[in-house]
This record gives structure tokens, sequence and C-alpha cells, in this order.
């Protein structure tokens, strides 16, 4: 064994994905010194997105503070990749779940104007290429307070800006983007999202996600009719028909919000980030085994997760492809079918949770080496 690619995505609440790759380094080379180790850290346009695009690049961190969630502020964190144009915002440092208290979620209120902040600083900085991912919200107002940020009027019948929230949504009598931040017609947005609901309906954004923004039964139908409301207005006076395509509905109808309003760009999540960090030019380059990983995988990983997309890439250089996990979740086994050869838990024995995420990068390692261990024993007896 010569040379090992590392491209794991991070592991939630423990481990960034730089560090997932440097802790499974750190295994592969405490048995094998002499093995180069090509550490490719990777995300699928959720939470990590920034962290993982700007260390892979060389690029830099930027912090600004802006309206949270709720309307209070927060700090942001949003990154300017290696090229010193190109920048990334995630919609989770602005808008994101974890910056709602669980007894505070509920999202008729939450607001993504801070996205639109986040957004803002990025132009100011001078940055002509945007990308934006937006998993892990909040909110469930499409995008309405991140446009609001940016210029656009949102307003009531009596011709006054409708306040933050879907509740918000419900008063939209017409939309005025005339004071549209203008920079905006220079740069090139690019969404990396990772699922295909649509705006409204069974599979939109209020039945599909609501619940776990803190959404009671009632208040889903109440949040679908209020996107559903967005959508016939954005028809009508911005000529936009946004409500079926695929990836609408993410971040709360965010998607939607991106497409109406800055002209963005919906591309798969994993894709985006396997384009910008040329991972078809270093799997090219060959190598003895690919390893890859997240915290749980299972039969959702097969559908654009990190370790399917980092397999598809192997696949065209015939390159093995193994994922390090958390842990195994239902119907796993799917994933044998989208080029992952293998699959290893770094749990090695009954503990607890809290323990393994304590402790991931210490067990990540050891699983590494273990792994790598097997490897070279097989490849011996044969």
């Amino acid at each position: 064994m010569r040379r090992v690619i590392i491209a794991p995505d991070s592991f939630k609440e423990s481990l960034s994905a730089p560090e997932v790759a440097a802790a499974i380094a750190k295994g592969i080379q405490r048995a094998f010194p002499e093995v180069e180790t090509v550490a490719v850290p990777m995300a699928d346009g959720g939470e990590g997105l920034t962290e993982t695009l700007v260390a892979a690049t060389g690029g830099s961190l930027k912090k600004a503070r802006v309206t949270g969630p709720l309307g209070t502020p927060v700090e942001a964190c949003w990154g300017i990749l290696g090229d010193g144009h190109t920048a990334v915002v995630e919609m989770a440092q602005a808008s994101g779940l974890p910056l709602v208290p669980r007894d505070k979620r509920n999202p008729l209120v939450t607001t993504t104007y801070g996205t639109g902040e986040l957004i803002r600083e990025a132009l100011e900085a001078g940055c002509r290429r945007l990308v934006v991912g937006i998993g892990g919200s909040a909110t469930n107002d499409g995008g309405a307070g991140m446009a609001q940020a940016l210029g656009v009027k949102l307003l009531d019948s009596d011709g006054k800006a409708i306040p933050h929230g879907a509740t918000g949504l419900e008063q939209l009598d017409r939309i005025d983007i005339s004071a549209l931040d203008h920079r905006l017609k220079e740069v090139e947005i690019q969404v990396a999202c990772d699922v295909d609901n649509p705006l409204c309906g069974p599979r939109g954004a209020s039945a599909v996600y609501g619940p776990q923004k803190g959404a009671t039964p009632e208040m889903v139908s109440r949040l679908d009719e209020a996107l559903a409301h967005l959508a016939a207005i954005i028809e009508r006076d911005l000529g936009k028909d946004i409500r079926e395509i695929p990836g609408a509905g993410a971040a709360g109808g965010l998607g939607a919000g991106l497409m109406a309003f800055l002209d963005a760009n919906l591309r798969r999540g994993i894709d985006l980030v396997i384009e910008t960090l040329d991972l078809e030019k270093i799997m090219a380059s060959g190598a003895d085994l690919v390893i890859t990983g997240e915290g749980e995988i299972n039969y959702q990983t097969a559908y654009g997760k990190v370790p399917i997309g980092v397999a598809r890439v192997a696949a065209k250089y015939n390159l093995p492809v193994v994922a390090l996990v958390g842990s195994i979740g239902e119907r796993a086994n799917a994933v044998f079918d989208h080029g992952i050869n293998g699959i290893m838990s770094i749990v090695p024995r009954p503990v607890t949770l809290s323990y393994c995420l304590e402790n991931a990068a210490e067990l990540l390692a050891d699983a590494a080496e273990r792994l790598v261990r097997l490897i070279t024993v097989g490849s011996k007896m044969s």
C-alpha cells in the first residue's frame, strides 16, 4: 500500500470533515508510516460546507454579526475560497436550527434575514461567485427574509413591509424588486442542495421538514398555504413558476427564494463540492484505497450523500472504497450497489453515544489502523 485518498464528510456534533480526515490519516500512518495519505475533506451542502471548502482551497474564514432566526443578533462564519473571488455562505450559520432553543422553535416566526446579510457581506468583499449551502435551517419563510435583507420589498395591501417569518407571507400582497442590490446582477450564485423536495404539498418544505423545526400538524397546513401564496405572488409579479422545481422546498423554501429573487442555480451539493475541490483530478492520480465516511451510513446515503459521491468518482478509476462510520443504520447495505465496497464502524465495543462523540478522533484513528492492517493481510493472502 503506497497511497490512500481520505475523503470523508463531517461526523455531526463531533468532528468536522478536516478533523475526521486527520484522524484517519493518523491511524493509517501509525500502522504504515511510509504510506502517502491525501486528505480531501468533503461536504454535501449542509453544515460544515464553509470550513471544508475554505480548508481545501487555502481560503480564509470571515465572521459577521447578523440577524439570527429569532431576530436577535448572532455571530456567523462565512468564507472566501483560495481563488479570492468565490464566497461560501452557509445558511445554517445565520438561520440554522441549532441557533434556536428547543422550547422556542416555531417556523411561523423564524427568518432567513441573516442569510441575506451574509450574502451582502460577500458582495461587500467584492466576490463575484457565490456558493450557498442551504442545509440545517430553522426557517420556513421561502427565503423572504433573505430577499428583504438584499433590498426586495415584500409589501402588504397597505404598502407596508410584511413582518418576518411565515406569518408575514400570509399578508403578502405584492413584490417590488426595484431596490434589489444591483451587485447581484454581476454574481454567479450556485446553491448546494441535497434534497429534491418541491415547495408545497405532501413532499413540500412544510410537510416534510416543518415538524423537526417545531411545527404542529395544524401549523404545517398553515405553513404550506403561506408558501403556496408566496409562490402565486412570485409567479404573478416576477413571472417565475418555482413551485414544483426539485429542491425548491429545501431549507423551508429558501431554495425557491434563491431561484426566484436572485436567479440562483440549484445543484446537488456533493456534485458542486466534487467540482470545487477537483476530486476527479486527485482520483485520476491513482491510489491503492479510498476511505470515505460519515456519522451514520444508511439507505439515505445512497441519495447523493458524501460517501456515494466519492464512490462514484472513485469507480471511474477502479479505486476500492471503504466507509468508516460512527454507526451502521437501516438498510445500509444499499450503498454496496453504489460503489462502496466495504463498511466499518469505528465503535469497538458497547459504549454510550456521549463517549463516542467525545472520543471520535481516537476511535477513528484506531479503526483506520485496523482497516489498513486487515487490507494488508488480505492482499498477502491473495
